[in-house]
């Protein structure tokens, strides 16, 4: 590796805006800092030789797990007492619960927190509960709640399944080819919907344990006045009306027909079971997959819901160090609910920042590293191949175990892992890495990107169902995941192949005007950033490329006054924030990768962010990142990686320190 030292500022800039080259003193900061973000790092990685920090969301998690225990009849005191203490944990003094760290309040998580809280115990007249009641009734009360709230309300009784969007199972029987088919929607989406049909179609209603009058804005009438449709010319008063057909239908429909369209989605459902009894590594597929089958007749003890069952406790996380209830009495172990879980992604997040950052190519825990990595290739077909049917498989999955849906994002990630590994077994790498490459190229979109999991996934329905207000339902290309897979390429020397120039046409041509690129995955503008120059350096542009100059002018003038950069999760709703918020350690990097690889290291800008990540080091070598700095559903569903807060402020360091991985592919 090489060091970058040119290129410090753009094009005729005044040389009294550049700062001289860090002196001895910044550079020892910078090396102290990496020596001990490295022994940090490499004391929290596995035996078996992966990394996995905690993936956090928010409480809904927590509150239907709870609600899924209860509908089972398996809920036991001590695992609601537990989750109920980190349910309280979250609760704002207004009574009411956000989605991310310092977010706004959101009806739908503080209805459903609400609920899991009344299951634990707590009192509708105790004042944290009496707060939230009154805030979710002068927002409209349940009536106003997303769909997936009042679906796990309706399973109590506690709303009316007619007051739904219809979900018909016989969804399932639509082939790919038709508008609206299982394989319009995102992998996370199908996943969740298959199974959701099935529990549309019964409309369970379990015994309530007690009543929710308190969450309506009127309890005498629980339900909405029905509205005046939207015009039907409109998408949304076509669909309002296709609705209204589906629940005519529902009255109507063939019982043989109906009966062999759940059979149906059974069997897709328990194809797609993994090893470990989850469904693609996700908690939410898994829950109402395990309903689903309930309802269709089986039991707790058959193998695939025991293994399901099991697979759920294992995204629980426990610690202990519960806050005190409400009565003011002493705490006691808490319980957190992970969405799904992140080990292939962090581990060559590791591995990329402890190679970077000087750590020998042979190091034991490297080379331990690669060898787990390899052993999580996926070599079966997955639902990938319905748009890609020629296709061989290859690449990687984000979670332990998922092998119906590897992810084109990790994927390319892992490779640039294994590129900076020295293997003793090498042709097994090349082997694994050159089956990685061929699947993902084979997966490039028509207009020459990369989604994360799926090629064209691009409809424009799914998102316009009645049904579908939950968050992102296609997986449509990001320039997030366009940028790892051309960086992976032009690292594998495919810069100048068609495919990788047609991937690059793109990301120039989503350059926002202010100079950023949009953060699929990540939040928001500064991770799409620093996703995007890293990529089109590796791949040849040169610095002094206009795209390369406007990006860094844009980062420039969003870093905060600490030296740091943020950016708020309420960037994905308001262009305001694009590129405003507290500064992160995670957010601060990915700034910092961009501008060392655009020629910055000794601009200004980079001294400023390598002394605010020296500054903000704590003593045993990690940073603190309560804020929300990833993205499930932009908007929707955040998420806090927390293993970013240690692998790309170290990745940043070792580039800094030491120049660039790969040198730059042809131009």
């Amino acid at each position: 590796m090489t060091a970058t030292t040119d290129g410090a500022g753009a094009p005729g800039a005044d040389p009294a805006d550049t700062a001289p080259a860090p002196g001895p003193a910044a550079l020892r900061g910078a090396q102290e800092a990496a020596a001990r973000a490295t022994r940090h790092l490499l004391a929290r990685q596995d035996a078996a030789g992966w990394w996995k920090g905690d993936l956090e969301t928010n409480v809904t998690m927590d509150a239907e797990d709870l609600l899924l225990r209860q509908f089972l009849g398996i809920r036991d005191e001590a695992t609601t007492q537990a989750a109920a203490r980190f349910i309280r944990g979250e609760q704002a003094a207004d009574g009411t619960w956000a989605t991310f760290h310092g977010g706004p309040p959101e009806l739908s998580a503080t209805i459903e927190a609400y609920v899991a809280l009344r299951l634990a115990g707590d009192a509708p007249d105790a004042p944290h509960m009496a707060r939230a009641s009154a805030w979710i009734r002068a927002h409209g009360g349940i009536a106003a709640a997303r769909v997936f709230t009042r679906i796990w309300l309706a399973l109590f009784g506690w709303w009316s399944w007619d007051h739904l969007p219809e979900l018909p199972p016989e969804l399932v029987f639509l082939p790919p080819w038709v508008p609206l088919n299982i394989y319009d929607f995102g992998c996370w989406a199908r996943q969740t919907i298959v199974p959701l049909t099935v529990v549309s179609a019964k409309r369970p209603v379990r015994p309530a344990p007690f009543a929710l009058d308190e969450l309506h804005t009127d309890a005498r009438r629980p339900y909405p006045v029905a509205k005046r449709p939207a015009p039907l010319a409109s998408w949304e008063g076509a669909f309002q009306r296709m609705d209204k057909v589906l629940h005519v239908y529902r009255r109507f429909a063939p019982r043989r027909l109906r009966k062999a369209a759940m059979d149906t989605a059974a069997r897709w459902i328990i194809e797609r079971q993994e090893n470990d009894g989850c469904w693609g590594g996700i908690q939410p597929p898994a829950v109402y997959s395990v309903i689903a089958l309930h309802l269709l007749g089986y039991d707790l003890a058959h193998p695939v819901m025991r293994a399901g069952l099991e697979s759920l406790d294992r995204f629980a996380v426990w610690r202990e160090d519960g806050p005190p209830g409400p009565d003011g009495r002493g705490g006691g172990p808490i319980r957190m609910i992970e969405a799904c879980q992140s080990p292939v992604w962090d581990t060559c997040l590791a591995a990329i920042a402890l190679a970077d950052a000087g750590l020998a190519p042979d190091h034991p825990a490297l080379v331990k590293a690669a060898d787990w990595m390899l052993g999580e290739e996926i070599v079966r077909t997955g639902d990938w191949a319905v748009r890609r049917p020629g296709l061989a498989p290859g690449g990687w999955a984000f979670e332990f175990h998922n092998d119906t849906y590897p992810d084109i994002d990790d994927t390319a990630e892992v490779v640039l892992a294994l590129r900076r590994i020295k293997h003793p077994e090498p042709a097994r790498v090349e082997g694994a890495i050159a089956r990685g490459v061929s699947w993902n190229l084979g997966m490039q979109s028509k207009n020459g990107a990369w989604g994360a999991f799926d090629a064209d996934n691009t409809s424009p329905f799914p998102n316009r169902l009645p049904f579908c207000d939950f968050g992102e339902v296609i997986d449509p290309p990001s320039a997030d995941v366009t940028a790892h897979v051309v960086e992976m390429l032009a690292v594998e020397g495919k810069a100048a192949d068609p495919r990788t120039r047609r991937g690059i046409a793109w990301l120039l041509a989503e350059q926002e005007p202010t100079g950023a690129w949009f953060g699929r995955w990540g939040t928001n503008y500064v991770y799409g950033t620093g996703s995007v120059v890293p990529a089109l350096t590796a791949a040849g542009l040169a610095p002094a490329h206009p795209a390369i100059r406007r990006a860094v002018r844009w980062l420039e003038s969003v870093q905060n006054e600490d030296g740091g950069w943020g950016e708020d999760q309420r960037s994905y709703k308001d262009p305001e924030w694009a590129g405003k918020g507290a500064s992160t350690p995670s957010q601060t990097a990915w700034a910092l990768m961009a501008l060392l690889s655009a020629g910055e290291r000794d601009g200004k800008a980079v001294e400023r962010g390598i002394a605010h990540l020296v500054e903000t080091q704590r003593g045993d070598g990690s940073w603190d990142e309560p804020y929300f700095t990833g993205t499930g559903f932009p908007w929707d569903f955040s998420i806090n990686y927390h293993l970013y807060r240690q692998v790309f402020p170290l990745t940043a360091l070792g580039r800094y320190l030491y120049g660039e991985p790969f040198a730059p592919g042809e131009a």
